[in-house]
């Protein structure tokens, strides 16, 4: 996964909307409304997820490794990078989130990392710990 933190994951803008997805990815394998009310487009390796209202809040992929600029983190690595890197780092329903970079990920659950939208860090500060 190339992240650039709140503006890209993968070349794919923060401000893209689901129709842009749906014309780039084609039809995506699932979609739908999940528990937490956002939309989602699934292509198995990627999983977009909107807002209602078509804002796009969170990127989740398969990342053996995060690319972040010119570095290079591989997963098993991601937990302690994040921790030493960011200290605005902060724990929230088994997953770990970093402001700085913008994402959250579940250490316990391989190579999964979700890249955040700005806008969705405060619901993610406001989860019951």
């Amino acid at each position: 996964m190339r992240l650039e933190p709140f503006v890209r994951v993968d070349g794919v803008p923060f401000d893209v909307t689901a129709a842009e997805l749906r014309s780039r990815h084609g039809r995506p394998g699932r979609e739908g409304r999940n528990a937490v009310d956002l939309d989602e487009l699934d292509y198995g390796h990627v999983v977009y997820r909107f807002q209602v209202n078509g804002r796009l809040e969170e990127v989740t992929r398969q990342a053996p490794v995060l690319h972040l600029g010119a570095v290079a983190v591989p997963f098993a690595s991601l937990a302690g990078f994040v921790r030493a890197e960011d200290p605005d780092a902060f724990e929230r329903a088994g997953f770990l989130v970093s402001p700085r970079f913008g994402l959250a990920f579940d250490p316990g659950d391989p190579a999964w990392v979700t890249a955040l939208a700005a806008h969705c860090l405060p619901q993610w500060r406001a989860l019951a710990e």
